[in-house]
């Protein structure tokens, strides 16, 4: 299982330098957007959707990375004030609880990337992007954040045994 988390550490790295390549591409497209409003009052007419694209990619493609730098709200308080075999257990027990709904929302992601590929949905705006895109990326960091889950989930059940704190 070590060899597992660590890919999956990786992993989580790979996706958190894509989500700072979409974010460095929302920032050159603002600013491409602003030079362009106030030099020849003309606009790129994207800036606005594909920033929001690009927000839930950022947000979905960093997720696994901050969950193993640990970046994610805890309730370290009242983790703190308990025993440590109990606060190792409440830990796995939120991280598994934690992975199951990851599950449930990864694959209702799934089906909503493969409804957009089957109906070959766009979006209702003048670029008519094709969504399945926007989509996959957002799917491609739920992927990551799941094994995250998973790999995190399983370290924290070794920790029971061993005594460590994972989160």
């Amino acid at each position: 299982m070590k060899v597992f988390s660590r890919y999956i550490a990786r992993l989580s790295d790979l996706m958190a330098g894509l989500s700072a390549l979409v974010l460095g591409a929302m920032a050159l497209l603002i600013l491409t957007e602003i030079i362009l409003w106030n030099t020849m009052e003309k606009t790129t007419l994207i800036a606005d959707e594909y920033s929001a694209y690009g927000l839930a990619a950022i947000t979905f493609l960093g997720a696994g990375y901050c969950l193993r730098e640990r970046g994610h709200i805890r309730i370290t308080l009242v983790l703190s004030l308990l025993p440590d075999l109990a606060a190792r257990i409440i830990s796995a027990l939120a991280t598994a609880l934690t992975t199951v709904f990851m599950g449930y929302l990864w694959w209702y992601l799934l089906l909503l990337v493969r409804s957009s590929l089957h109906y070959h949905s766009t979006s209702g705006t003048l670029t008519n992007t094709v969504l399945w895109i926007p989509q996959g990326l957002m799917l491609l960091g739920a992927t990551c954040f799941l094994l995250q889950l998973a790999a995190t989930t399983c370290d924290t059940f070794r920790a029971i045994r061993t005594g460590k704190r994972v989160l």
